[in-house]
């Protein structure tokens, strides 16, 4: 790069004061949020990404020096968007992952939902299992010692945005999870695609997406046990 492309000591600190001013709305944006998915904190977010991106680049190209910070994004994981300017329609898809990790209390949740309702859909087990109890059948019987049929209750009663906020009540363990923001033309017709839901998503559609991820405090870690500048 030519001395005439560097920017100027005066543009740096223009960098630095406009990441200074996003880190404050980034702040007041956490302390004001209404919910975990908070639109205003993402914005805030993003904003403060760029601004932090734009200074890292003008301090590198000025005086070949690199601040330590690093914000996870999309840019390496999703292609260019090509979708719509102007969508008709949006498309959410969300992926959360989950491990059994407390079978009994998953299993006892489970049965506490079937006691009390009578009517909850979920598997019924086989009337040959062995259960604890003498009742074979109707209720008492909806999750007996079946890992499966209790997860069929539990996310049967249960929205799946409750299980995210008490999964440790359930047993399970958060693994990854993801929410894809996609743009179309026009909304699907009725039962379009409900038998192959995800198959037709295309990345390059994807207006914003939201990772978590312990691959990320993993990262985080790691950059602790060096040594920074």
């Amino acid at each position: 790069m030519s001395d005439a492309a560097h920017p100027t000591a005066a543009e740096v600190r223009a960098a630095a004061e406009a990441v200074k001013v996003a880190l404050d709305r980034h702040l007041d944006a956490v302390e004001r949020r209404t919910g975990d998915d908070d639109p205003a904190v993402y914005d805030a977010f993003n904003e403060l990404a760029a601004a932090a991106e734009a200074y890292d680049e003008r301090l590198y190209d000025r005086y070949d020096e690199v601040t330590p910070f690093e914000i996870p994004g999309s840019d390496d994981s999703m292609p260019p968007y090509t979708g719509p300017e102007e969508p008709n329609a949006v498309t959410v898809l969300i992926r959360r992952d989950y491990a059994v990790v407390g079978t009994q209390r998953l299993l006892a949740q489970a049965q506490r939902i079937a006691d009390l309702d009578p009517d909850v859909d979920g598997p019924v087990i086989d009337a040959d299992t062995d259960l604890d109890t003498d009742e074979r059948s109707g209720t008492a019987a909806v999750v007996g010692g079946s890992v499966h049929a209790a997860l069929g209750v539990l996310f049967g009663e249960y929205e799946p945005d409750e299980i995210a906020s008490r999964h440790k009540e359930f047993g399970l363990e958060e693994g990854d999870s993801t929410l894809w923001v996609a743009a179309a033309e026009d909304l699907p017709e009725p039962g379009e695609w409900l038998n192959a839901p995800f198959e037709q998503a295309d990345p390059q559609r994807v207006v914003c997406r939201f990772d978590v991820s312990s691959v990320f405090d993993d990262e985080l870690d790691e950059a602790d046990g060096h040594d920074q500048r």
